[in-house]
């Protein structure tokens, strides 16, 4: 008879409670997930009580407040505060966002702060992105381009060429597109995942780039580009509203009628 049995550090346990010792009117309960690999413990669930009358207005705050006040051992990433740099992506109440833009007040209930999800721990709230960046950076995510640049000029694009790009290039790379596709839980090893496949076509779109059947015969691969299903968990949890699904389905259409050079 086969025995199924769950692997090693994977059941959650209760972890401990940090409660405010005053009944407060504006308070809420933060439930953050805790690992530490070093120690050989089970992964457990903190519970802190804070008053948000004495914290800022985002998740972020809270975590920065738990951190300074309650306890200095919780670990997660974290640096602009505006959204912009994409350190501090977690999984917050089941939906992969940014910690730093999440409005407390738009959370229902007890709020509770995952790391991304189907990633290696670090720490705590810090997963190991190693693989994600060694996915975008196999997309070679830079102007390619042979021809020699007008003298003491800049390459010029019109405004319809610039506006191609405009939204793909405002990708942050928080990861938590690709940490919301099933297809790049299971197949990350191949799959490039939709961010990679975002930055990929920010530029086959750019008119000043001149490696596009290079780019395209690249991707033109079962398990780098075609794992994609069209879950579209993707765009659904993107915090800057980009498109990733679209375009990976995009760049399916470009290989699909594209003439290749033999």
């Amino acid at each position: 008879m086969a025995e199924f049995i769950l692997p090693k550090n994977s059941k959650i346990k209760k972890g401990n409670s940090f409660n405010l010792e005053a009944n407060v009117s504006n308070s809420r309960t933060f439930i953050v997930y805790r690992y530490d690999p070093d120690t050989g413990d089970n992964p457990r669930l903190d519970t802190f009580e804070i008053n948000l009358d004495e914290c800022g207005p985002m998740v972020l705050d809270a975590l920065i407040k738990i951190k300074s006040d309650l306890d200095p051992s919780l670990s997660f990433r974290r640096s602009c505060r505006e959204g912009i740099c994409g350190s501090c992506s977690h999984n917050i109440n089941g939906l992969n966002t940014l910690a730093c833009t999440q409005p407390i007040k738009d959370l229902d209930g007890d709020i509770r702060i995952y790391p991304l999800p189907h990633m290696n721990v670090v720490k705590d709230l810090v997963t190991d992105l190693t693989k994600f960046y060694e996915g975008y950076a196999s997309v070679e995510p830079w102007l390619k381009n042979d021809s020699e640049s007008p003298e003491g000029k800049e390459r010029y694009q019109t405004k319809e060429d610039q506006e191609k790009i405009d939204k793909p290039s405002a990708c942050i790379l928080c990861a938590c597109c690709s940490t919301a596709c099933p297809s790049y839980w299971w197949n990350s090893d191949e799959y490039l995942g939709p961010a990679a496949l975002l930055a990929s076509y920010r530029w086959l779109q750019d008119s000043r780039d001149e490696a596009k059947e290079e780019r395209l015969k690249e991707l033109n691969d079962s398990s780098k580009l075609y794992r994609c299903h069209t879950i579209m968990n993707c765009s659904l949890s993107c915090p800057k509203d980009l498109n990733p699904g679209q375009a990976i389905s995009e760049i399916k259409k470009m290989i699909a009628t594209h003439d290749f050079d033999e």
